[in-house]
């Protein structure tokens, strides 16, 4: 049996097209070799290694239920997760704030295996003191004898000073019950100061995370994690597409060369226990003279493998492309959501197991393999047709099935124009 309250967190996250944040495994099918490559990718960065992938898929196609999903896994794998959609906001690189603002998204996204809905930091900074000064207690130390230990190896890192300074601040608070200066020291850490001059007063500490330091920072809070006892950082980023949208072409450029540092920084060994994880469309990786092959040192690194071609996969490469649901796939699928909609409960499934292959006949007729490509939409209409069911006794179900249209779907952010218009189903 589901809980009432689970069961409708899901369906109500899927009617809107929208992946669920819990009980994802009620509702997950295939993709079963592109999840074991992503594990074999957690267990590098447990490991003390380091990961990039960017995950393809049309909209509607599920690259955000993957990354959700992902990030399950990550947390049974002791790994801290952090996420974030890009936006106009929110950007990796930027002048105006924005990139500052994703990292703080960012953290305030900060989820544990025990914090899986985000808001952890404070609990990974407190896991940190407290694992500190149990190991100075057994050994006969002072707390912060071993604390300063552990911090040395992060004042080597680029902005890696002011970052122990920070956590010795939130110790000090720690012991001496001292609630703001804890207070202000996560603030920092959550890039919520806008000035040197404000964290100075606060902390004692001359530097911000800004928009430059985004990357660096990043590694000091993977590096930290280890420190904390856990096994690395996995981030995710979605709506990468916000990127490719960006009208000037510099400011997509210094994304791009964000990312390529990112890249760098992952296959040449210079991150630990780190993990990039980022999601976009065919055009954001594609595009000629917008999407990541536009600069030519992400395409030279990012070239797929030339003999994934008739029917061969590469699932080891950085590019990661959604694989179409089979119709095996998709059967499975309305069974867990006809299961997931009667609460766990067979006694009150709504549709027998023939109008599964009934849907999907009407689909493959009326839609094409489109639906295989983009179960979000699919999805939708089998639920509100389990609404109408379960509203309306009287209503057979076979007739419902014959008037199931899947709309036309359009990503409301793109242009109508020849450079950017794109249609999706």
């Amino acid at each position: 049996m589901l809980r009432p309250a689970h069961r409708d967190a899901i369906v109500q996250s899927l009617r809107m097209g929208v992946p669920p944040r819990i009980g994802l495994q009620h509702v997950q099918v295939g993709r079963a070799q592109e999840i074991a490559s992503i594990i074999t990718d957690l267990d590098r960065i447990a490991e003390g290694g380091a990961a990039f992938r960017v995950v393809v898929g049309e909209y509607g196609a599920g690259k955000t239920f993957f990354l959700n999903l992902v990030r399950a896994v990550a947390h049974e794998k002791k790994l801290v997760t952090v996420h974030a959609d890009l936006s106009p906001e929110r950007r990796i690189h930027a002048t105006g704030g924005q990139a500052r603002s994703l990292y703080a998204e960012l953290m305030r996204n900060l989820a544990t295996r025990t914090r899986a809905d985000g808001g952890a930091l404070p609990n990974v900074v407190d896991r940190f003191v407290v694992s500190a000064s149990e190991k100075a207690a057994a050994v006969g130390q002072k707390p912060e004898q071993e604390i300063q230990t552990r911090l040395r190896s992060l004042e080597e890192m680029v902005g890696g000073y002011d970052f122990a300074a920070v956590i010795s601040c939130y110790w000090r608070g720690h012991m001496a019950g001292d609630e703001e200066l804890m207070r202000n020291a996560e603030r920092w850490l959550r890039a919520e100061f806008s000035t040197k001059t404000e964290a100075r007063q606060a902390l004692g500490v001359r530097t911000i995370i800004d928009d430059e330091s985004l990357f660096d920072n990043l590694k000091l809070m993977a590096r930290f994690t280890r420190l904390a006892g856990f096994s690395g950082l996995l981030v995710c980023l979605d709506e990468m597409v916000n990127i490719y949208k960006l009208p000037n072409s510099q400011a997509r450029n210094a994304n791009y060369e964000q990312i390529l540092k990112m890249l760098n920084g992952s296959m040449q060994g210079a991150s630990e226990g780190l993990g990039f994880l980022l999601g976009g469309t065919p055009e954001f990786l594609l595009d000629p003279r917008r999407g990541l092959f536009s600069y030519q040192a992400l395409a030279s690194r990012l070239g797929e493998n030339v003999f994934a071609a008739s029917g061969f996969v590469d699932h080891s490469g950085p590019i990661l492309r959604l694989q179409n649901l089979t119709p095996e796939d998709l059967y499975v699928l309305l069974g867990r959501l006809r299961h997931v909609f009667a609460y766990g409960d067979e006694s009150r499934y709504l549709v027998p197991d023939e109008a599964f292959h009934a849907f999907m006949d009407h689909c493959d007729r009326k839609i094409g393999d489109a639906y295989f490509r983009t179960p979000r939409l699919t999805i939708k209409a089998f639920l509100d047709m389990l609404a109408i069911l379960d509203q309306n006794p009287e209503a057979d179900w076979s007739d419902l099935v014959q008037r199931v249209a899947v709309a036309e779907e359009r990503d409301p952010d793109i242009e109508d124009d020849d450079e950017l218009a794109t249609t999706r189903i």
